[in-house]
């Protein structure tokens, strides 16, 4: 695949200086990420931190944000492929996030012409002849939000003294250094556990926009809180990020796989079916609540999470049941105070939209809703065990069918995959993948089960699964708990590439 309208030498050389600078900082907080984990499994608990108390007291808003970004009340998102991402700027959604990270499958012609797409959809250039139709863009489009990868993941494809680059410093780079001129400054940072990784990301943006000869603060950025560890740290993490916070989401698929990760050895931390694990179940009700107090308190946009349903054309009873579960989770969000929410497909836009005008109307936001009404506490982000549901035989089947198929997609260079009318992810495969692991762990299921399970889901599969069952088995049952299940999806994906 030719590159080098995208890898120009003026982009080597940024990106090579840029992973230069940070690297080390980033490997630095990958092994205090280890620490904290090691901390954990022997019995330490998370809790707000003394050392920072300070900041949680302190009289501080962030910056300002810009008018174009004032009204987010609904956001799409998805992968960064030429058709969604015309089709989600066109949706009617005030936002969409393009995804280097979970709904993106990190082949290498993935990732470089997603910076080709976006590049042309800011200049208002992009377009798509399928044959049967032209998709091109409408004269009012989306904001557009990008997301690079977590800091734990590698771009092997581009490598700096000898060693891969990191997966998020490349496609921030090479997304700013393309396109600082074209408004390209919203970002959504994935998978933060700590305040010092959002300061990471701070000198990041300042070394970046003084490179570039770019005013301070241009940057915007959204942090997706999705770790455990994070919602102990939001108030730390929106003071590093002060002068290029764009507020915090709830991203509670990975909060789910994240509680799990860091807490599912201990048995008051066992999650029923996923099915079971909505966002009014009390650990994850308090999560929203101190995440909108926190935002409104610092003058910073609180974001809901996913409506993951995608619409059937086939079956107009599913779609209604699916629709009002939608309707109910945005009127939550909305009476809780956030200020905008995320869906997965062009067809909700519309749905979520009425739950927000309901209680905005001609407001952009309300920041102004401070919810001094909400106090709460660590236990109450650790409750956990006041989760109500079962661990049921159709629970694991779910999740046995859905990893395996999502990896296979995944191996296929597909990140966003629609599968029984929901669109999966590479969070919710996590999830798939993470409970079995718990529920194996301890005793909740058998390996017997598992392995029943899926011959039975493989036999109704057919054909073209067997690289990814063998993953999906690998980070489901070994005893040892696998960090990320696309840290060894990467390795054969590279393979592959190189085949």
């Amino acid at each position: 695949m030719l590159t080098d309208d995208v890898l120009t030498a003026d982009a080597v050389s940024f990106l090579t200086d840029l992973e230069r600078e940070f690297d080390g900082r980033r490997r630095e907080l990958l092994a205090r990420r280890a620490e904290r984990l090691g901390a954990l499994a022997g019995g330490q608990l998370p809790d707000f931190l003394p050392e920072t108390a300070d900041v949680r007291a302190g009289d501080w808003r962030i910056a300002p944000f810009p008018d174009e970004i004032a009204d987010r009340r609904v956001e799409i998102t998805g992968p960064v492929d030429r058709k969604m991402v015309i089709n989600a700027l066109n949706s009617g959604a005030k936002v969409f996030m393009a995804d280097f990270e979970d709904a993106n499958s990190p082949t290498w012609e993935n990732c470089i012409q997603g910076q080709r797409n976006l590049s042309e959809a800011l200049d208002r250039t992009i377009s798509l002849d399928t044959g049967d139709k032209r998709y091109e863009l409408q004269d009012e489009v989306a904001v557009l939000f990008v997301r690079p990868r977590g800091w734990h993941l590698e771009e092997r494809h581009f490598e700096v003294d000898g060693r891969p680059m990191s997966g998020s410093l490349f496609d921030f780079g090479l997304y700013f250094l393309r396109n600082h001129g074209r408004n390209g400054r919203y970002l959504y940072l994935p998978k933060l556990e700590s305040h010092l990784e959002a300061r990471l990301w701070n000198d990041v943006f300042t070394w970046a926009q003084d490179r570039l000869g770019v005013e301070h603060g241009t940057i915007k950025a959204t942090v997706l809180i999705e770790t455990i560890l994070a919602a102990f740290e939001m108030d730390e993490i929106l003071y590093e990020l002060r002068d290029h916070s764009a507020g915090l989401n709830a991203g509670r698929w990975d909060y789910i796989f994240s509680v799990i990760k860091k807490l599912g050895h201990r048995p008051e931390f066992v999650l029923p079916d996923r099915a079971d694990v909505t966002m009014a179940v009390p650990f994850m009700r308090s999560y929203c609540e101190l995440l909108v107090k926190t935002c409104h308190h610092r003058g910073a946009h609180a974001m809901g999470g996913m409506a993951a349903f995608i619409p059937s054309r086939r079956d107009a009873g599913v779609n209604a049941i699916a629709l009002e579960k939608v309707r109910e989770d945005k009127d939550r969000e909305a009476s809780q105070g956030f200020d905008g929410t995320w869906v997965a497909h062009p067809d909700l836009v519309s749905v979520a939209m009425e739950s927000f005008d309901r209680v905005l109307g001609e407001r952009p936001n309300q920041i102004e809703r401070l919810r001094d009404d909400v106090e709460i506490r660590s236990a109450d982000l650790l409750d956990v065990e006041a989760t109500p549901g079962e661990i049921t035989e159709a629970g694991l089947r779910n999740n046995v069918s859905v990893g395996i198929q999502y990896l296979a997609a995944w191996l296929q260079g597909s990140g966003a995959v629609a599968i029984n009318n929901l669109m999966e992810d590479a969070a919710t495969a996590e999830i798939s993948r993470s409970q079995i692991w718990q529920w194996l762990h301890h005793g909740r299921v058998n390996e017997g089960d598992v392995r029943r399970t899926v011959d039975e889901e493989m036999a109704k599969l057919g054909d073209g699964y067997g690289e990814a069952r063998a993953l999906f088995e690998r980070v489901a049952t070994q005893p040892d708990y696998v960090e990320f299940l696309t840290l060894p999806a990467y390795n054969r994906l590279v393979a592959s590439e190189s085949a």
